[in-house]
């Protein structure tokens, strides 16, 4: 069939045959290690094969610190950890998808650290709501220790040099900042888990410089070349309704300093991307708050757009890519299927419980 989702399309010189892709959801799969394995190489295969031009990782950790979030999570903290990824990535490119690793520190929002056995965020503030039993966590979390000068350059450094073996060594396309859903960086944008009064706190346009040095010593590292990205949200995993309380002004805020930090991308995530932002039934979506506050910037819009013609009209809105989480899990080969005019399955819960990790039926070709 003919639609713009087929349009083909690059990103920083990556070419791509279309404008689907995988969004990241995280299924806790690596060994204890963290280290990925056949079973991830399976399932991304899969959405490869299935027609899906650009997958976008789970969220992989990025030091020996803090940075870690769940069990079984993949990492990117030493060279063997990113070795262990190259046949995951080898198995998607030899599929014809190319990949994108997602860097992700969980921060205070962390359920499992092989390495620390307390946790850490920019203030001393216990999170909001209960840890998820789908990876593993049970009960409140807990009271983060609030990160000192040194943790906070250790956290960038382990971004920087993570999308450094991402590249080098895992041979990963691009590399996406995770600055979404409540983990680190998204905890030092939020001014209710953000009370520090040094450079780190204050106003929003202060509270997103984290992420902006992050991105600043990733693209150091990288060079100009490679595609980077950053992932963008107003819910959490732990607070799902959250909106800016500085509205379409934080929104200018946010994304008028990711659009001149470097970066090529925006990955933009709401429960429904084409909603209001703010609640006002007249008001824009922030995928179009996005494309207005950063109009040179490719954008890649997320949130229940499985439905063929949601993903068309969030193309029209200003996305440049779509990406689907759910509507992927439960077909594989959604592009192929639009195409061939197949119906698409219903998304199946069972597939995330009673752990969210990749099931058996997940493997198969």
């Amino acid at each position: 069939m003919s639609t713009p989702l087929f349009a083909p399309t690059n990103l920083n010189g990556l070419q791509l045959p279309n404008r689907l892709a995988v969004a990241p959801m995280t299924r806790v799969s690596a060994s204890p290690e963290g280290h990925a394995n056949g079973t991830m190489a399976r399932y991304y295969e899969r959405f490869a094969r299935g027609g899906f031009g650009l997958l976008i990782t789970e969220g992989i950790y990025t030091d020996a610190a803090y940075s870690q979030g769940y069990f079984r999570q993949p990492g990117l903290s030493d060279r063997e950890q990113a070795r262990a990824w190259q046949p995951v990535v080898k198995a998607i490119q030899g599929a014809g998808g190319r990949v994108i690793a997602q860097l992700m520190h969980a921060g205070a929002l962390s359920q499992f650290n092989r390495f620390r056995d307390h946790t850490a965020g920019p203030s001393a503030i216990r999170p909001r709501g209960t840890q998820m039993t789908a990876y593993r966590g049970e009960g409140e979390y807990p009271e983060p220790h609030a990160m000192n000068d040194a943790d906070i350059a250790e956290a960038i450094r382990g971004f920087a040099r993570a999308a450094l073996l991402a590249m080098e060594v895992a041979g990963f396309d691009g590399v996406e900042i995770h600055g979404a859903n409540g983990y680190l960086l998204d905890q030092f944008m939020t001014g209710h888990t953000n009370t520090r009064t040094d450079r780190w706190g204050g106003a929003l346009a202060q509270r997103v410089q984290l992420t902006v040095e992050v991105v600043r010593a990733v693209r150091q590292m990288l060079g100009a070349s490679a595609p980077v990205g950053v992932r963008i949200s107003q819910g959490k995993v732990n607070d799902f309704s959250h909106k800016w309380p500085e509205t379409e002004a934080g929104a200018a805020t946010v994304f008028g300093a990711l659009a001149h930090s470097g970066i090529d991308y925006l990955h933009i995530t709401e429960f429904e991307a084409w909603r209001p932002a703010f609640g006002d039934a007249a008001g824009p979506s922030l995928l179009q708050l996005a494309r207005h506050h950063a109009p040179r910037i490719a954008i890649v819009a997320n949130g229940s757009l499985h439905d063929p013609r949601r993903a068309e009209a969030a193309l029209a809105e200003g996305a440049d890519f779509v990406a689907l989480g759910r509507g992927a899990l439960s077909n594989a080969d959604w592009p192929k299927r639009l195409k061939e005019g197949r119906a698409l399955a219903a998304f199946d819960p069972a597939l995330l419980s009673p752990v969210g990790d990749i099931k058996p039926a997940e493997q198969q070709r």
